[in-house]
């Protein structure tokens, strides 16, 4: 008969004594200060046990059938206006946000702290009430529906809808990213590249934007991902018809309304895989304009 050795049996003594791995976890969270433990329990419940929840639900289809759904005609055709379109509003808003920001921060006009607080509105204003505004005012009846109405042109109930609602409510974003950049940015420096010989346009290029870069970038990411999830005014701006302008959040809501929540758990589980994946792109892209710009 084999003995055990003194030294094995303390081994399996102190094992047995050693405070199971999640109180060790209880243990250390309550050493640290109060502002991390507050910080690491809201994180917890507002975003990493919804997550957890949702891609275990996902979780519960067999590969084969999440990939059928995942990859259905109708969603890859949610997917393609989603994302593309949220991709179009974002730069569309990268141009003329930073253009807005630069009219705000070097000129001074009348009525201008009223026309800078406006651009806050679609904070402020319920998704709901900007979808109805915009499917009312871009109509064919509306104000600027019926001017394009004569040439064929349909905006409201229409891709070309949801594109210009996904910009009304990310124009704040880019607006409010650059502004406090341009504050920032002194005068100076462009009057001494034009006392230098430098155009107009080489300024901007090669004086103004590079600052301006990591910001404008950061400002479409924002912009895109509130777009991206946008749902209260594209689902009235829009027809909601498959493969024309149903987009994904859309598609989810009516997965829920005929109780197939495994398809539309499926569905958010792929939109926010793609939705991580572009933004760690921007992220990345943001870090080669700081760099550049430390050069």
């Amino acid at each position: 008969m084999a003995v055990s050795s003194p030294r094995s049996s303390s081994q399996r003594e102190l094992a047995r004594q050693k405070p199971p791995a999640w109180k060790s976890y209880l243990v250390g969270l309550a050493k640290l200060p109060w502002t991390w433990r507050i910080t690491i329990v809201y994180l917890a419940v507002m975003l990493f046990l919804p997550v957890t929840a949702m891609l275990l639900k996902a979780s519960t289809e067999p590969p084969a059938k999440f990939w059928e759904i995942a990859t259905s005609e109708i969603a890859i055709a949610t997917y393609e206006v989603t994302f593309l379109t949220a991709l179009a509003a974002g730069l569309i808003n990268g141009v003329f946000g930073t253009l807005i920001a630069w009219v705000f921060v070097r000129y001074d006009f009348p009525f201008k702290r009223l026309l800078d607080a406006t651009v806050d509105l679609p904070f402020a204003l319920p998704t709901a009430v900007a979808g109805l505004t915009l499917a009312t005012v871009y109509s064919d009846n509306g104000w600027i529906g019926s001017l394009f109405a004569p040439f064929g042109i349909k905006i409201a109930f229409t891709r070309l809808g949801v594109a210009i609602a996904m910009i009304f409510i990310s124009l704040p974003f880019i607006v409010r990213t650059v502004q406090p950049v341009l504050l920032e940015m002194e005068k100076e420096t462009e009057e001494a590249a034009w006392s230098l010989g430098a155009s107009e346009s080489q300024t901007f290029w090669k004086v103004i934007l590079p600052p301006l870069f990591p910001s404008i970038l950061t400002g479409i990411a924002l912009g895109f991902s509130r777009a991206v999830g946008e749902y209260g005014s594209t689902v009235i701006v829009a027809s909601n018809t498959p493969f024309n302008d149903l987009i994904a959040p859309v598609l989810i809501f009516q997965r829920l309304e005929q109780y197939d929540y495994s398809g539309a758990t499926v569905i958010g589980v792929v939109l926010l895989a793609i939705s991580l994946v572009m933004l760690l792109g921007i992220n990345l892209l943001q870090a080669w304009g700081r760099r550049y710009d430390a050069k």
